[in-house]
């Protein structure tokens, strides 16, 4: 298997998306993904673009991708945080994920980024396993917290 990981360029979201669905099915959450190709060619790639994404890519096609994005820490300074990393699932176990991981971490750490973070559903023994592998620490003290834009209206409407 030969391929090759690099940036993502605006005709990739097309395969970006696709592999989103597929990590929601993936997560239990089919129902989930609202976000459309138009939405990622526009925050990906305008003047002061959201996002980046490498891929992987074999022979011409997008078998994976990391999606990340830049986040400050009062404490640490610019940090990275991972939203996704997924690798079409007829490609796993070939190593894909494993070099998807690498080139952000290389990228992180050779544009002096003080922290890279993301989450890991607890029921996915293996992402855990192979983060714990590579020295990642899983912060069992942490909780995600979230406010979804309905949980936004709601609150906003109490406040009146």
């Amino acid at each position: 298997m030969s391929f090759i990981i690099r940036l993502a360029q605006k005709n990739d979201m097309r395969s970006v998306h696709d592999l989103i669905v597929e990590l929601a099915e993936f997560e239990r959450e089919p129902q989930a993904v609202v976000i459309t190709i138009a939405d990622l060619e526009r925050d990906g790639f305008s003047d002061h673009p959201k996002f980046k994404v490498f891929v992987a890519e074999e022979d011409g096609l997008i078998i994976g991708m990391a999606l990340f994005y830049e986040r400050f820490s009062t404490w640490k300074g610019k940090v990275i945080h991972l939203e996704d990393l997924i690798v079409t699932e007829s490609k796993r176990k070939l190593g894909v994920g494993k070099a998807l991981y690498i080139k952000l971490m290389e990228f992180a750490y050779e544009n002096n980024y003080k922290r890279v973070a993301w989450e890991v559903l607890d029921w996915n023994q293996n992402a855990i396993d192979f983060y714990e592998s590579t020295g990642a620490q899983l912060l069992k003290e942490w909780r995600v917290v979230h406010m979804t834009s309905r949980d936004l209206e709601k609150f906003i409407q109490k406040q009146g």
